[in-house]
């Protein structure tokens, strides 16, 4: 075999002259530079042609055909898809779809030959959506006091939408038409974690009281705490809008002239946490969410904004029945 297997617009080839054994998917991976031994790496690692064959023939089997057969004629590679997406590797999602680890459109497949449109089908591995739409992105902005929590302002005043903008025009490889929306609110003091997303489906979950997902916030509060203010806000308080009640509170440091509050809850009310803490007599000064969910603020610094990892929006997709 010739250590160069490619021709000008053909791609690799084998020692027979056969294109047709490596269609556009391969060239991809491989490189139309690839020689005898990548090549030979490659379809060691492949799935063997008779097994591919009896995959194939199991699918016209079993499969039902019209709106309940994932196959897309012309679509792209199960693997392919799943690998672009930040799965695992290609030969790793083969192993993953012939163990039945992976759905399309509901129904579960084990040949990874089967070709998927991933803009118009939901693809699952172990249950949890892949985002195989390159066009949907969720960000995590650690917003900074003082910045209102909309996309626009008759006031003038400054508004997340302005890091949305600075995300995209940092990142060439993303559409200019992506239009970012904030995932709930935050008040205009608040500082701390906020989603910004055009994931649709996600984005109403997340603020759906349905699936209302725990929130973690540190409050800075006037005086000292006593004991009793805990298990009282744990237990539950009247507000002037009805009971609410924490899931954990936690003082961090207490003293005459201040003290560090750390609450928990799934209510999403307006400045719920500022009037939980004002009912028991102490007046929030600072205020912060560091959790949502799953998801930490960790070193994220005010007016950062970073994207969330395929692992962090399964993790989010999951707190959600997603």
């Amino acid at each position: 075999m010739a250590d160069r297997l490619s021709s000008p617009g053909l791609g690799p080839v084998g020692e027979l002259g056969a294109e047709e054994f490596y269609d556009d998917d391969d060239v991809e991976d491989l490189g139309e530079d690839a020689g005898a031994k990548a090549l030979a790496a490659f379809d060691s690692e492949a799935v063997a042609e008779d097994e591919e064959t009896r995959m194939l023939a199991e699918r016209a089997r079993t499969a039902r055909g019209g709106a309940d057969d994932p196959h897309v004629v012309g679509g792209q590679r199960l693997q392919k898809v799943l690998a672009h997406a930040g799965v695992a590797s290609r030969r790793v999602c083969e192993a993953m779809i012939a163990a039945g680890r992976v759905s399309v459109g509901g129904v579960v497949v084990t040949e990874p030959g089967l070709r998927v449109d991933p803009l118009n089908q939901e693809i699952r591995v172990d249950g949890s959506r892949v985002l195989t739409d390159p066009g949907l992105l969720t960000l995590v902005l650690h917003k900074p006091a003082g910045v209102v929590t909309t996309m626009e302002d008759p006031q003038g005043r400054p508004t997340v939408a302005r890091y949305a903008r600075d995300y995209l025009a940092d990142h060439s490889e993303l559409s200019p038409a992506t239009r970012l929306v904030h995932v709930g609110r935050l008040d205009t003091q608040t500082e701390g974690l906020l989603l910004l997303s055009n994931d649709g489906e996600l984005s109403h979950r997340l603020m759906h009281p349905r699936f209302e997902i725990a929130k973690t916030y540190v409050a800075v509060v006037e005086g000292e705490v006593e004991r009793w203010v805990p298990r009282r806000l744990r237990q539950g308080i009247e507000l002037d809008d009805g009971p609410v009640q924490a899931d954990r509170v936690t003082v961090k440091d207490t003293s005459a002239r201040g003290s560090i509050v750390e609450v928990t809850l799934h209510c999403g009310r307006n400045r719920v946490v500022r009037r939980m803490l004002d009912a028991v007599g102490h007046p929030v000064t600072r205020l912060v969410r560091t959790r949502l969910g799953p998801l930490g603020l960790g070193r994220l610094a005010p007016g950062q904004v970073r994207a969330l990892t395929q692992d962090e929006v399964a993790a989010l997709q999951r707190e959600v029945g997603l």
